[in-house]
Formats: structure tokens, C-alpha cells, sequence
């Protein structure tokens, strides 16, 4: 196991169900864990080598393809969510896949894709669930080709998901952040930009350190102070 702290992240290299025990005082948990669809992650297979995705250059021969996009560990069984349904607060992408599996609670929809592409190539959007509730709430954030390119750059996590949306998801929570399935560290990212302690767990080293450049870079920029809330005039409670 391996330990990185950078600004108010801790960020851990090995298997997030034998860290689990071992962590502090944890409120939330928000993840896109393994769906458990044994996925082929390498999306050039639909575009004759070239990535719609992950824009990567053409390389001679015999040498080796530095983003070669392996199976996600963990993908290719089952998904349990049941370790993580018991924090205060709780978001896990990919519920469509592992439904039977969750309790009743909200539903996350993202849409990522206009409306005049509805019903083309892959999937129109993504399913979350969040713990408790009964609402179905959307988010909007197109993220394919250029959108995608421009956000994450070529050499992060096939399955990423963009930051505004994990933003969006940490901000429905409080206090401390629990990603155990950390991936490229998007949702360590939202925590930096919002100001919140986050904790990632990542098993796969590549990725591993690609959360940790990432977040560390979060860290270096320079943030604005939030503007202050406008006060309440007596008019406003009538």
C-alpha cells in the first residue's frame, strides 16, 4: 500500500476493501465503481484503432502504445455495493447495471449527449443512485470526441467521468469524501475546487498516479473566495 497527501486529499494505492477499516471518520461516499459488465474499455475498436475518446497519435512500429487501455479490475464480476450503503451519505454511478443489488433511493441521470443525438451510437446517458429519497434529478454535460479531450487529456481513465458532474454530486453531500474506487481522481479534483477533504482509494498504480498529478494540480490553482450570500430582506420571507 502505498500513501499520498496532497492539500486536504489522502490518497491510497491497494485494494479499497482492505483499506476500508483502516480509514478515519468518513460522511460520504461518491464513486463510479466496477459495474461488473466485463466492458472492453478500449473504445478505438470503434474507429479502426483511432479513439473517438482518447485521442492517441500513431506510433511506429514495436513500440509500445502508451495509453494500451487494459480491463478495469474488478469489472469482470459482479459489482456488491453493500460496503459502502451504510455512510451518511451516498452516490454510486453505474446503478442500472447492479439495481437489484441497491436499496430505494434517488435516482442521478446524466445526459451527455444533445438532444438531436438521442438514439445514435452509445448510450444517450448514465444512471447514479443516491441514498435516500425517491426523486429522479438530471444533469447535463455532453462528454465525447473534443468535449472529452480538452477536459481529461489522453491519458486518463477510459470511464471518466467530467469534473462538473462530480461537482455536482459532491455539493448534494457534506464534510469528508470517500472515493474507493479513485480511478484518474476526478472526484478528488471536485473536492479541491470546492474545498472539501477528500480521501481515494485506487488499485490500478497507472491511474493511481494519474489521480495523483491530477489532484496536485487542482491544488496549484488559484481559487476565487466564494461570494457571500446575499441577505434576506423581511419582503423575501412573505
Amino acid at each position: 500500500m502505498s500513501i499520498e497527501h496532497i492539500g486536504d486529499a489522502t490518497l491510497y494505492l491497494g485494494d479499497c476493501l482492505e483499506i476500508l477499516p483502516t480509514l478515519g471518520p468518513v460522511n460520504a461516499v461518491v464513486t463510479d465503481p466496477p459495474y461488473g459488465i466485463a466492458n472492453d474499455p478500449d473504445s478505438s475498436r470503434f474507429s479502426g484503432g483511432q479513439s473517438p475518446l482518447i485521442m492517441r497519435p500513431r506510433l511506429p512500429k514495436n513500440q509500445p502504445d502508451p495509453v494500451h487501455v487494459e480491463p478495469i479490475v474488478g469489472d469482470d464480476e459482479p459489482f456488491d455495493p453493500s460496503p459502502w450503503l451504510g455512510f451518511d451519505s451516498v452516490i454510486l454511478w453505474g446503478a442500472n447495471h447492479y439495481a437489484a443489488r441497491l436499496p430505494t433511493g434517488s435516482t442521478l441521470v446524466w445526459i451527455k449527449k444533445d438532444p438531436h443525438l438521442y438514439g445514435t451510437f452509445l448510450s444517450d446517458a448514465e444512471v447514479g443512485w443516491r441514498k435516500g429519497g425517491h426523486g429522479v434529478y438530471c444533469f447535463q454535460r455532453n462528454w465525447s470526441g473534443f468535449s472529452r479531450l480538452t477536459t481529461v487529456g489522453a491519458s486518463s481513465h477510459p470511464n471518466e467521468k467530467p469534473p462538473e458532474l462530480m461537482a455536482w454530486c459532491v455539493d448534494m453531500t457534506t464534510g469528508t469524501v470517500l472515493d474507493p474506487f479513485m480511478g484518474s481522481g476526478t472526484t478528488g479534483v471536485a473536492c479541491a475546487n470546492l474545498g472539501r477533504r477528500f480521501i481515494g482509494i485506487e488499485i490500478e498504480p497507472r491511474y493511481f498516479d494519474i489521480a495523483c498529478s491530477r489532484i496536485r494540480r487542482a491544488y496549484e490553482q488559484p481559487r476565487l473566495p466564494l461570494p457571500e450570500p446575499e441577505p434576506v430582506k423581511q419582503g423575501d420571507l412573505l
